[in-house]
């Protein structure tokens, strides 16, 4: 996934194999059975052959609903059942409107919002996740909501509540200059959530967070070895973020600098067990669930 805006952020990650030129490799952990559970997201579907070998390392995998940001179609629909029976968990995601597109539209921020909010549950359960799935909304651009992003996204929020789901956000970790300060994406949106709250909404029903931070630290870069995830959320964010996105593809230097050198000469981030090609390179992911969108924790 790619962030645009003023922070420019391009989220992506995981584990460098081997190429044919030399290209350094993330060390392979296997998947084991208690937090931090290891999981990989990308645009494209990474093909049927690749799942069993991709599960050896893997818990879940990004999932999404309509097409990834920049893309004219979707290669995940219909895939659900066959990652299913492979072992993997979810982190359900759709693709939310630029800036640019909130403002160009005829509806109000806020009725889009409605009207995506309702189009994302209806993609789920068309998928066959569970009624209460956690679907994440893939906001792109970076650094602090302008009034009618934070419209169009709480009001798509509520629309995922008012169909029996659970709402959740991908976004932005990292702090960027803002006036005299700095703010995220992340810490902006929980501050902003309480003003955008609907009358009668619980702590339980706060929307839930998948934050991008390849920064290093915290992030350790591209191995397979994930970080707990407490390591890399602040304090006043850590009732909100259920998954860290911490290596990106291609791996970006102007943040992960000071990460260990061990992601492919290409700059991506490699699934041990495949060939390094176009086909599997990846994000690395972190959370305490093994199926962050479908567990009920």
């Amino acid at each position: 996934m790619i962030i645009r805006g003023s922070s420019a952020l391009r989220l992506v990650l995981l584990m460098a194999a081997a190429t044919a030129a030399g290209a350094q490799s993330a060390k392979e952990t296997p998947a084991h059975e208690s937090p931090p559970y290891l999981g990989f997201d990308r645009n494209d579907y990474p093909g049927d052959a690749a799942l069993p070998s991709l599960r050896k390392t893997f818990h879940y995998t990004g999932y999404w609903l309509n097409n990834p940001p920049g893309e004219t179609v979707n290669s995940w629909t219909g895939k659900r059942a066959i990652l299913r029976e492979n072992g993997f968990g979810f982190l359900v995601l759709f693709t939310g409107r630029t800036d640019a597109e909130i403002r160009s539209a005829k509806e109000r921020a806020g009725e889009l919002g409605l009207q995506d909010g309702k189009a994302a549950v209806v993609a789920a359960v068309r998928e066959g996740f569970a009624s209460n799935v956690l679907i994440f909304l893939d906001q792109e651009e970076g650094g602090r909501l302008l009034p009618e992003q934070a419209a169009y996204l709480f009001a798509w929020a509520d629309a995922v509540r008012s169909r029996g789901a659970r709402p959740g956000v991908y976004c932005s970790g990292i702090e960027v200059p803002d006036g005299s300060g700095s703010i995220s994406t992340a810490r902006d949106l929980v501050e902003k959530e309480s003003t955008y709250a609907s009358a009668g909404k619980t702590a339980e029903q706060r929307i839930s967070l998948w934050i991008a931070d390849d920064q290093c630290p915290p992030a350790p870069g591209c191995t397979t070895a994930a970080p707990r995830l407490e390591s890399g959320v602040s304090v006043n964010l850590r009732r909100s973020v259920v998954v860290w996105q911490y290596a990106l593809s291609p791996r970006r230097p102007q943040f992960s600098a000071s990460c260990p050198q061990n992601q492919a000469h290409d700059g991506n981030c490699y699934a041990p067990g495949l060939a390094a090609n176009a086909r599997v390179f990846v994000d690395l992911d972190t959370a305490n669930s093994p199926d962050p969108s479908e567990s009920s924790d």
